[in-house]
């Protein structure tokens, strides 16, 4: 690269052609004019000052492109890691739930600001988190319009990220998986989020070989235990009969229209085990309550709870098929009589919503999660002795699902009538739920005697 001391600017220019302007921003290197021409004049700034910036730190200018080293393109085939991360999210936008863009995109803000080359006037990582967050991993017609600073920003991590094709190298690779073993404050991030994040970029490096950018995915050569994460159920989460009956009594309690209008939610998530989402999207046509005995659910969609940006409505809730099951798959769910009253009740007393939704506010819409937490919270310092409150017993209202299993399973109820009814597979209700399954023991162990001396 023949590079040179030699740089000189010149004022910006305005243009008009038909109407339309542009903005010329001009300097010379070792004696040749260049130019290059921007849409707006905040644009054509950003650029001046970056050259401007580079110039005054010393750096030399290549003599063929007329940009600072640092700003030069580097010899590269294929895209920027950049350019790559952002048609993968795109790529999968239309296939994907809110909440897997949100962990996707989750992902990207961690990686790509790290995978770059060091270069001058680097933005703070929550600038660059920032721009991407807003604009560049979302589509076309989602993107926020940029600042001046902004679009600086931005110009400045596309000139900088690293080619794609440099995560072939082990301490590139070994640089993306640092950057997601931290959080955005820099202290060590929670085993589910790193093999989360991880997750993403092996899915990412996938694409990039089914492209023919690697032979194989290099990720797999890296040497790297993920840290341990939980995945079973704490028993000391899980509450009793007892203990669910005198929670579910506190909750109408709370407050003087949100805690009554609740109470038939939290208990559907005990007694049907649905997910909070599902219950938020429960409609009286799924419900057949008979005025005694048993009743039935047959679940059709979710309602989950996502950052408005990343939903197809741009709302936070809105309806969606059910978790792990195809389009219009159904769920059916046989529900005891005290559930059943309960439902008969609370549709007696507050109706439905115009789509028949049956947990609805005031005003028609959907609870958010922090709304039905703080009710539960409350209702947990009045059910529970103070010791209780303050443990990890029935610590969120998803723990309320995790109490149904466990009293199904203890119940001798078969496991694969539990998952079907939990929306589970048999293999991960009983991995899941392994340390919830107490009190069997003698039970087992007379089967196995009966079984060894018939």
């Amino acid at each position: 690269m023949n590079t040179t001391y030699d740089v000189r600017f010149s004022q910006i220019q305005q243009r008009s052609n038909g109407g339309a302007s542009s903005f010329v921003a001009r300097w010379r290197v070792a004696g040749k004019e260049r130019s290059k021409s921007f849409r707006t004049k905040g644009l054509a700034n950003a650029f001046m000052s970056d050259l401007r910036q580079a110039a005054k730190l010393g750096e030399e200018f290549d003599v063929a492109t007329g940009l600072p080293v640092s700003m030069a393109a580097p010899p590269s085939s294929g895209p920027s890691f950049l350019e790559f991360a952002q048609s993968y999210a795109l790529r999968r936008w239309n296939t994907s739930a809110a909440r897997t863009r949100e962990t996707d995109a989750y992902a990207l803000l961690s990686l790509i600001p790290a995978l770059v080359r060091d270069a001058p006037r680097r933005p703070s990582a929550e600038a660059l988190r920032e721009v991407l967050r807003i604009h560049a991993l979302l589509p076309e017609k989602r993107r926020a319009a940029l600042t001046t600073t902004q679009t600086a920003t931005l110009h400045w991590l596309e000139r900088a990220s690293l080619p794609l094709s440099t995560l072939g190298e082990a301490d590139v690779l070994r640089t993306a998986l640092d950057a997601i073993s931290v959080t955005f404050a820099d202290t060590p991030a929670g085993a589910n989020t790193v093999r989360r994040k991880r997750a993403v970029l092996h899915h990412l490096l996938e694409h990039a070989v089914e492209q023919k950018t690697f032979s194989g995915n290099p990720l797999d050569a890296i040497k790297w235990t993920a840290p341990k994460a939980v995945t079973v159920v704490d028993p000391r989460t899980v509450v009793n009969p007892t203990q669910a009956r005198q929670l579910l009594d506190a909750v109408p309690k709370v407050g003087r229209k949100r805690g009554p209008r609740l109470k038939s939610l939290f208990a559907c998530i005990y007694y049907a085990a649905l997910r909070p989402e599902e219950a938020a999207d429960l409609r009286q046509k799924n419900c057949t309550l008979p005025e005694s005995g048993w009743g039935l659910i047959i679940l059709e969609r979710a309602r989950p709870q996502g950052t408005k940006r990343w939903t197809n409505s741009g709302e936070t809730h809105e309806s969606r098929s059910l978790k792990h099951r195809a389009d219009k798959e159904t769920r059916e769910i046989p529900i005891p009589p005290v559930l059943v009253a309960m439902l008969r009740e609370h549709i007696a007393e507050y109706g439905t919503a115009k789509d028949g939704r049956i947990f609805r506010t005031g005003t028609d819409g959907s609870y958010s999660s922090s709304a039905y937490s703080y009710v539960w919270q409350e209702a947990r310092k009045l059910a529970l002795t103070p010791a209780q409150a303050a443990s990890s017993l029935a610590a969120r209202p998803y723990d309320l699902r995790h109490a149904a299993v466990s009293l199904w399973l203890n119940a001798g109820v078969p496991a694969p009538e539990i998952a079907k009814r939990a929306g589970h597979g048999v293999d991960v209700l009983l991995r899941v739920y392994a340390k919830c399954m107490d009190g069997q023991q003698e039970q087992i162990n007379s089967k196995i005697n009966d079984a060894l001396d018939p």
